[in-house]
């Protein structure tokens, strides 16, 4: 080990509070007491390594100096991508600094010329919320979140990719908060702060996860900061200024259980800082001998008010090292170099102090997979798993790239394949160097192509910012991707014009083999006589109409011209195949006539032809493909009631379809029953556009046919998130879309449905659906897809599985005129189908059943009364499925009144029937909020109404059991709510009645029981 004491590096005597090496190990940053004001200082990190560069005048040692905060500095932090510097003083003010290009050396003002800022940082966010001192601040893992904590005994976390924008504020603390800490995969976050308590929060929904204030009990007196340290592996927290028999320690709390039973003993003072060293280290092998297995461990250095610094190992019962009286006073910070043998550490006496271990002391570090896998076996797979390309946009963030850099620039080779090629070659990058030569040779390479009416098109390349006022480490706007980096392979949207796609799939609508128009029985006979194409796709449409009988045929020109068009068969044979059908009504006429079965009048008939010719003099001035928007304009506007039995399987009358299937005029032989088109689709539109998402605001513009390329027409996707833009081209008419934040969907005439991710990557080869879409909907990263042959799919593409595959509607269908009315898709994934009989029903996919989850024709509802039980501070959620799907009926006892004269006995079971079931929907849909929301108005109703049996059952549930046995199934959370938690507030509202008072103790003293547990 070696200890270097770098005089150069002061505040001109001021305290130095706190201290933080810049990730690449190439600068560090001190802030503290300035002359007037606060000072954060960047320093270069080569004249402490290396004694020559220390003697050599032409190497700067003080890089830059800020005096912007008006008062004295208590911490500074890089983010773990090293691009931001964000430092916290007495001025209540979080201020993050980003590296400026550089505008040549200014000096720092009011100084001699001799202290020049060799680089420039400027403050590109001021964070203002907090009313006291800021004490300390802390970057989540791959800078999704920045935390600061205060005085004024709060917690905020700021959104690091929308500065300033606020998360929330965490409160809780009765006391002033000086230390933060996240875990290594960003689940918890956990405080210390002066009222002798630890609180550990989760990122989840921002509560309190635990409070630990046992090892504090005793602590008298208080240090400046109280900084403590989460172990790299997660398994450990440690925590400073903890006591223990009156002795001075840090204290280890295992996340397992939050329990306290170990501590780092031998200080003489109180600890104020922990850190520990970001590596996992295993034993070092030695040369020859055979590998021996063995425990990682990780690396924990501890300083205290007494001057001194020890260094522990967890496989060691001894410190590592310790070096007493190494500052004349008490330690304020600690700071690792990523590659963990670097130690900085800094004093309230203005001093800084540079330890340096080897491998031989420490041991050998594990690599990011070994890393990975103990991350998944603590925290299981899920969280785990965030430094490969799962996270799309966080790759150049993970601080592992700028290791690959430092280790390139160490070996001096250049860096092989793979991941450490794209991680050089994107820092190098990103570090400002050869921008504007990139920027040019991409303005060469630009493409252009020409779009149908002449007008010139250029394909948008994404190239970087250069200024450094744009906060988003979304990666394409911060790296220039270009065309051969092993980068654009993942990232770019597939812009390219001459698209491959659309060449391989060959779309050039022909419309003898397209499968909506022509059913299989027909295609022979389509493909004989190209001229036949319109009757025989007429006859298959008119089939549809004719087969289910309508009422008395009396004014039946108007009527029939509007069913026609609703009926899908229609509108996708004009749309599709922009043929004009209606050229040939002599035809379709006789065709009629042949199509009636014997049993109906001739009058009835000559009715049909006049329909059919109405039908073509009004269509026949129309442009082609202006159809499909008329379709869609005239069933807006007022649909006949009965209107879908004509898009309905015309099952209810089978020996109609049968006779007029055997007088095919072609005399083809059907072997194959006509696929019939339940719901109805939409019409493909020339160009329209949507808002799929509110935060982060994400809208769509579709443009059907932009250009002509080998004789396909190609549409063009565009995306536009929080003011960036992408835009992606695809070969075939884009019928309906849709988004979320996180995924956009897209589905074609030709049947094809593609996704996207929110930065135009596409996700998936294109999904080929059995029938054309009719609804479309996104959220998070679930897609569901309903076809017009009623069948409902669920994919989930984040982990490319099917939550529900092909599930047929036929279920929830029967009847003879109910349609689907609307549909949506929870947050959770869970398809919700509304029926225009008032019906609404949700697949469950564990149980695979169709669930009942609102009726508002249900007599429960209206006469369920419990407005007596409504919390008075908590408005029903509007926005949940549940809410969504039940519409406004539920006015809580609307009939209620007029039903006063039912016996209560009646009523009271109709609300508790009513109740049960808004529970099991709320659970079935998995809306958390909602589960809770009537949870406790049913708990409330059951207290109201003295049913024991019922409430005990709930709270028996809710508890669990108190031991541990393999044998039960009880899981301690529902829809991620904690049952315990939930029992917590129930609780209170059992209080409320004494005939429950046994009850209320005996489920009171369990949660007791387990909480000392």
């Amino acid at each position: 080990m070696k200890l270097l004491k770098p005089s150069w590096v002061s505040h001109n005597g001021k305290p130095i509070f706190s201290v933080d090496i810049h990730p690449d190990g190439s600068k560090f940053a001190t802030g503290g007491q300035g002359e007037d004001s606060g000072k954060v200082v960047i320093w270069n990190m080569a004249p402490v390594l290396r004694e020559e560069d220390e003697k050599n005048d032409n190497i700067p040692k003080m890089l830059c100096q800020m005096d912007n905060h008006l008062a004295c500095v208590n911490c500074v932090r890089w983010s773990n991508n090293g691009l931001y510097l964000a430092s916290g003083g007495d001025d209540k003010l979080v201020m993050v600094w980003k590296r400026a290009a550089l505008i040549g050396p200014s000096t720092v003002f009011g100084s001699s010329s001799k202290l020049a800022n060799v680089e420039q940082w400027r403050c590109v966010t001021i964070l203002r919320n907090h009313t006291g001192d800021v004490m300390d601040v802390a970057w989540s893992p791959h800078d999704v979140w920045l935390a600061s904590c205060s005085v004024d005994n709060t917690i905020v976390i700021w959104n690091a990719r929308k500065f300033p924008e606020m998360v929330t504020c965490l409160r809780g603390h009765t006391g002033l908060v000086k230390g933060l800490t996240w875990d290594p995969v960003g689940k918890y976050i956990a405080s210390q702060a002066d009222d002798h308590s630890l609180k550990v929060w989760r990122t989840m929904d921002w509560q309190q996860e635990t409070n630990v204030t046992k090892p504090f009990n005793e602590c008298g007196g208080t240090t400046h900061v109280l900084r403590l340290s989460w172990s790299p592996d997660g398994q450990y927290l440690v925590s400073a200024h903890a006591m223990n028999n009156s002795g001075p320690t840090a204290q280890i709390i295992e996340r397992d259980g939050w329990k306290t039973n170990m501590d780092f003993v031998g200080h003489r003072k109180a600890v104020t800082v922990v850190k520990f060293n970001p590596k996992i280290f295993k034993k070092k092998q030695k040369n020859g001998s055979a590998p021996k297995p063995s425990c990682p461990y990780c690396c924990c250095a501890v300083g205290s008010k007494d001057r001194s610094l020890s260094v522990w190992l967890t496989s060691l019962k001894r410190p590592l090292v310790v070096i007493h009286d190494l500052f004349d006073k008490s330690i304020m910070d600690i700071s690792w170099t990523l590659n963990g043998l670097g130690l900085m550490v800094s004093s309230m006496d203005g001093t800084v102090a540079y330890l340096e271990f080897s491998q031989d002391e420490l041991g050998d570090p594990l690599n990011e997979e070994e890393k990975n896998t103990i991350h998944q076996n603590i925290y299981g797979k899920s969280l785990a798993i965030t430094t490969e390309a799962q996270l799309a946009t966080t790759i150049i963030e993970n601080p592992e790239m700028l290791k690959y850099q430092q280790e390139r620039q160490n070996h001096g080779h250049a860096a092989g394949p793979g991941h450490e090629a794209t991680a050089a070659k994107l820092t190098s990058v990103v570090n400002g160097e050869s921008l504007e030569d990139i920027r040019k040779n991409l303005l060469k390479k630009q493409v252009e192509t020409r779009t149908a009416d002449g007008r010139r098109r250029i394909t948008p390349l994404c190239i970087a910012q250069l200024d450094t006022g744009d906060f988003s480490p979304a990666l394409f706007n911060s790296v220039p991707i270009l065309p051969g980096s092993a980068m654009s392979n993942q990232m770019t949207p597939q812009l390219s014009s001459d698209s491959s796609q659309a060449t391989s799939l060959g779309l050039g609508l022909r419309p003898a083999h397209d499968p909506l128009t022509s059913p299989p029985a027909l295609l022979k006979s389509l493909e004989d006589d190209k001229d036949g194409v319109n009757s025989s796709v007429i006859k298959t449409s008119l089939l549809l109409t004719s087969a289910s009988k309508m009422e008395p045929m009396k004014a039946l020109d108007s009527r029939f011209t509007e069913r026609s068009k609703a009926t899908p068969g229609v509108t996708a044979m004009s749309s599709l195949v922009g043929i004009t059908p209606l050229d040939r009504v002599k035809e379709s006429c006789s065709l009629v006539k042949e199509l009636k079965s014997k049993e109906d009048s001739s009058s009835d008939s000559e009715d049909k032809m006049t329909a059919v010719k109405s039908l073509s003099s009004g269509k026949r001035k129309a442009d082609p493909l202006m159809e499909g928007g008329e379709v869609v304009e005239k069933r807006k506007k007022g649909r006949p009631r009965k209107d879908k039995i004509t898009t309905s399987m015309a099952q209810p009358f089978p020996q109609v379809m049968t006779p007029s299937l055997d007088r095919e005029p072609s005399g083809v032989a059907v072997a194959a029953p006509v696929i019939v088109l339940k719901l109805p689709t939409p019409a493909p539109q020339k160009a329209f556009s949507l808002q799929v998402s509110m935060e982060p605001s994400v809208f769509l513009e579709v443009e059907n046919e932009v250009s002509l390329v080998a004789g396909s027409k190609l549409s063009q996707l565009r995306c536009n998130r929080d003011g960036r833009e992408w835009d992606t081209l695809l070969p075939s008419k884009v019928i309906t879309a849709a988004g979320s934040s996180d995924v956009i969907a897209v589905a074609c005439v030709d049947r094809m449905l593609s996704v996207f991710s929110s930065c135009g990557r596409r996700l998936l080869p294109g999904i080929l659906l059995a029938t054309p879409m009719s609804a479309l909907h996104c959220a998070g990263y679930y897609v569901m897809a309903l076809t017009a042959g009623a069948m409902l799919s669920v994919w989930d593409v984040q982990k490319q599985t099917a939550l529900v595959k092909n599930e047929s509607l036929q279920t929830i269908l029967a009847g003879a005129d109910v349609t689907v009315s609307q549909s949506l898709l929870t947050q959770q994934g869970v398809p919700v189908i509304g029926l225009s009989n008032g019906k609404s029903y949700c697949y469950n996919s564990s149980l695979e059943t169709w669930n009942l989850v609102a009726d508002k024709g249900d007599s429960l509802v209206q006469c369920a009364d419990f407005r007596s039980c409504l919390p008075s501070n908590q408005a029903p959620d509007s926005t949940g499925p549940l809410a969504v799907m039940q519409g406004r009926n539920l006015n809580a006892g609307r009939l209620s009144s007029r039903l006063s004269s039912t016996p209560h006995r009646l009523q009271q079971s109709m609300t508790l029937a009513f109740l049960e079931n808004q529970l099991a929907a709320a659970l079935t849909l998995r809306s958390s909020h909602e589960y809770r929301y009537w949870l406790l108005i049913y708990a409330r109703f059951l207290v109201n109404e003295g049913s024991e049996f019922r409430l005990r059952e709930l709270c028996k549930d809710l508890l669990g059991p108190v031991h541990k046995s393999a044998a039960s199934a009880w899981e301690p959370t529902t829809l991620g709510l904690r049952k315990r938690e939930l029992l917590k507030e129930v609780l209170p509202v059992i209080g409320q009645n004494l005939r429950f008072q046994r009850l209320f103790t005996e489920y009171q003293d369990q949660l007791e029981l387990l909480r000392s547990k």
